[in-house]
């Protein structure tokens, strides 16, 4: 991917920042994203795209004017967190509402759900609107399980063209909708594409072969055929797209926009000669191409791939698509002037700052550690050093039906978790409230569907332990308890889904069979952790029910759920050596 040696886990914030230094007519950096920065007219409708990085000029390049008012951007190939979504929607929002749209993956749908939660405890109006164009990915009856792939330009672009023409929360809303549902998009890969700092791809495709039906975070495609020309090929995604048009659209009245999609190393020339057979092969079946775009427009890092969008147009919808639109990577027509005059800087809605683990004023000296503390921050520590030491196993895992990041994404998540627990222990905060706030770094750095997961397990655990006056066994069994409901409930997993839950459900059975038969806490906690390896290492026979992985079901056969072994890895290294919340073998471990 890389030819400048770059840290992986600031390669995507550094491309932010570099994007708004050399875009600084459109877009400025803020927290958790960009913004336009064209001012937002009072009572217009904020419309905030985002998901990960790796993608441009998805999704920062699509704000401006008559497009985004402002994009969250996550980490590489991870979903942006719920606390970078509040930032952004609450930088944008000038009084009419807001409009989330995203790729339809069960990170961004979990933490976009959440910043839309917190959005609207401010009294924001909020809405979302999955975009679900990718037809490999799921049959036409269970569209709501397809994934977002480069057809969602029409749908920000519609969504946008409609909040610039001032139309209310409602009707913005709907028009996406609607967009949404009448574009398809079908794509194919000829090589995998590779992680920063990874030297390797995320998939290979045999020589003569081709990937149909990949997905945009380097997930391999859903089956495979020959290496074609470039008529054949045309032929195959058009007959494929228009085999779903829109049951509302009459054959013989077809009006398309047609978005042929570099992935990031099918270049310009060899795009526009698949684009001429794509023309010829409309022409010969007697369907109008009203207008069109030919180039990079979601990329997937430096994936040699191309993907072919059909936008099905109506009277209402070709108007929003044809409006004017002004952003560092599209741009359409002529935007009327803004006012003259010296224009107010955006100002962003007062949001309670998330815990960062730091105190507020002048510094003091922190207060000694207590040995609960003590004990709390070495298992920080201990999950930390285990997952530094399982990150290409488990990004190994991720890979065979994924985008291959989950070890990464892990390691950020535990980081961000440990400096704000330890920030939290150093103001003098009891456990409890040390798990909440190290929950809501894991959901901040982390991102992605685990750290939802994992930020909202962590939150539960804490809240269930400050309840409780002293800790004890039966204590520690409950806040675990209190994890694995907030798990079921973010993630609407069910045990055999092959998820973490299958790793993480069987510990806390065993946990509370060992107390109830009368094992000590250090004991039981052991045997539970060893419970749950051997549920995760089992998850191997499973199929995927859930999450990206699921429509490469038969891929992940004879591999074990990376979310499910990297939940035993941690509650084995938080395990081992338990002391319990009285003391701690070596406090200097704990720093």
């Amino acid at each position: 991917m890389g030819y400048l040696p770059t840290d992986p886990a600031n390669f995507a914030s550094e491309a932010i920042d570099g994007f708004a230094a050399a875009y600084p007519r459109h877009v400025r950096r803020i927290d958790g994203g960009v913004m336009r920065l064209a001012p937002i007219p009072t009572g217009q409708v904020g419309v905030v795209v985002g998901g990960g990085s790796g993608h441009y000029p998805a999704f920062a390049g699509l704000v401006g004017r008559g497009l985004a008012a402002g994009a969250v951007c996550g980490n590489i190939f991870a979903s942006p967190s719920a606390g970078q979504v509040v930032r952004v929607g609450s930088a944008v929002e000038r009084g009419a509402g807001l409009l989330l749209t995203f790729g339809n993956y069960a990170g961004d749908v979990l933490h976009f759900t959440l910043g839309a939660e917190r959005l609207r405890r401010q009294g924001i109006d909020v809405r979302i609107v999955t975009v679900t164009d990718d037809i490999a990915s799921a049959p036409i009856d269970q569209q709501e399980l397809r994934r977002g792939i480069a057809g969602g330009l029409a749908v920000y672009k519609v969504a946008g063209a409609a909040a610039e023409a001032g139309l209310p929360l409602d009707e913005v809303e709907r028009l996406a909708r609607k967009a949404n549902g009448r574009t398809r998009t079908l794509g194919v890969a000829f090589s995998g594409c590779t992680l920063p700092g990874a030297d390797q791809p995320l998939f290979e495709v045999p020589s003569g072969r081709m990937a149909i039906g990949m997905g945009l975070h380097g997930e391999p495609g859903l089956s495979e055929g020959p290496l074609t020309e470039a008529g054949p090929l045309a032929a195959l995604l058009v007959e494929r797209l228009l085999a779903e048009r829109p049951a509302d659209v009459p054959e013989d009245e077809q009006r398309l926009v047609v978005l042929l999609n570099g992935l990031g190393c099918f270049k310009y020339e060899e795009l526009f000669v698949l684009f001429g057979a794509v023309n010829r092969e409309l022409q010969g079946r007697g369907v109008v191409m009203a207008d069109c775009e030919c180039g990079e427009l979601v990329t997937s890092l430096d994936m040699a791939g191309v993907s072919l969008s059909f936008f099905w147009l109506d009277g209402e919808l070709e108007g929003f698509w044809n409006a004017a639109a002004d952003s560092a990577a599209y741009r359409r027509g002529q935007l009327a002037a803004e006012s003259d005059g010296p224009q107010p800087r955006p100002t962003q809605r007062p949001e309670p700052e998330l815990p960062s683990g730091l105190p507020s004023g002048p510094p003091t000296q922190p207060a000694p550690l207590t040995p609960v503390q003590q004990a709390l921050l070495a298992r920080f520590k201990a999950v930390e050093e285990e997952l530094q030491e399982r990150v290409e196993e488990l990004g190994g895992l991720d890979a065979v039906a994924g985008d291959g990041d989950h070890g990464l994404g892990m390691l950020r998540g535990i980081r961000g978790a440990r400096e704000s627990a330890i920030g939290a222990c150093g103001r003098g905060c009891g456990p409890g409230e040390v798990l909440m706030e190290a929950g809501e770094a894991w959901s901040d750095h982390g991102g992605g569907t685990s750290g939802a997961l994992w930020g909202g397990a962590l939150l539960a655990a804490g809240q269930s332990l400050a309840q409780a006056t002293e800790i004890g066994p039966n204590d520690v069994a409950a806040a675990f308890g209190a994890a694995l409901q907030a798990v079921i409930d973010l993630g609407q997993a069910a045990p055999g889904d092959k998820t973490m839950l299958d790793a993480l459900q069987p510990f806390c059975l065993r946990l509370r069979a060992d107390l109830e038969a009368g094992l000590d806490l250090a004991q039981a906690l052991q045997n539970a952790a060893n419970t749950s390896l051997a549920a995760a290492t089992a998850t191997a026979d499973l199929l995927p029910q859930r999450g990206r992985a699921r429509p490469h079901g038969q891929r992940s056969l004879g591999h074990p759920d990376p979310g499910a072994m990297s939940m035993a890895y941690c509650l084995l290294a938080a395990s081992a050596g338990y002391v319990g919340l009285h003391g701690v073998a070596d406090p200097a471990q704990a720093s």
